[in-house]
């Protein structure tokens, strides 16, 4: 599995307050299923809930969800163009604490595809990225909440 690593390392990148707390954020999957065919080849869809949990999260929640969107747009973009995905495929709640902190949990619907290939009785497993976005796609480096900029990163 790439995307959980790759999820990650977006959240400690654009989140200061994890990237420097590293133990408030866990992340599990949960719901795995594969999708696959008596087709001549062994290449699969991985199909997974990834729950991100945030513990006693203190910041504005929109510095959480922001950099969650921008990930999924380029790493699980049909959450964002499909139907299916606009309605289950990024969801959360959060357990508000007796401290004014909050637990906060995010749940997507992830898909990974993996090619297995046969060659002299061989068999080459290769997890692959999702295809690049169309051109030209601009990435945020800066984070603003209510006009404040809250956190900024290198591609």
């Amino acid at each position: 599995m790439l995307k959980p690593a790759s999820l990650k390392n977006a959240i400690f990148k654009s989140v200061p307050l994890l990237r420097h707390n590293p133990d408030m954020l866990h992340m599990f999957v949960d719901g795995g299923t594969i999708n696959a065919t008596l087709a001549t080849s062994l290449s699969f869809e991985n199909r997974y809930t990834l729950d991100i949990v945030v513990t006693d999260y203190t910041g504005d929640l929109n510095l959480l969800i922001v950099p969650v969107n921008v990930w999924l747009r380029e790493h699980q973009p049909d959450i964002m163009t499909t139907d299916e995905g606009k309605k289950r495929g990024f969801t959360y709640v959060a357990d508000i604490n007796n401290d004014d902190s909050k637990d906060v949990r995010m749940s997507l619907q992830l898909t990974e595809r993996t090619i297995v290939k046969e060659a002299d009785r061989r068999l080459t497993v290769t997890p692959l990225d999702e295809p690049p976005l169309p051109v030209p796609v601009h990435r945020p480096i800066e984070l603003y909440v209510h006009g404040e900029l809250v956190s900024k990163w290198d591609e």
